[in-house]
């Protein structure tokens, strides 16, 4: 896959980043994310990830939207999103 197609989701302390050619997004986690250990589908801004949450042992699925994010920042989701073949972990 190219590097160019793909973006990059993390944490850092209480936020999620997602990160894609020079833009990067950080909105407000959930209180207890440790950390993302796992992209598993990726569809045009709606993603599944595995999180490890400070009040369980084990991964967990949770979901993210970013369509509406990208809204509230004026930022146009389907022209920033088409692009994004894939998300991976950082």
């Amino acid at each position: 896959m190219e590097t160019t197609n793909c973006a990059l989701l993390t944490n850092q302390g209480q936020f999620t980043v997602f990160k894609y050619g020079d833009r990067v997004i950080r909105f407000r986690a959930p209180y207890s994310l440790e950390k993302y250990t796992e992209v598993k589908t990726w569809d045009h801004g709606y993603i599944v990830v595995m999180a490890k949450y400070a009040h369980n042992d084990k991964s967990e699925e949770d979901y993210i939207d970013l369509v509406p994010i990208l809204e509230d920042l004026y930022i146009n989701p389907d022209v920033f999103l088409k692009p994004i073949k894939q998300v991976t972990i950082e």
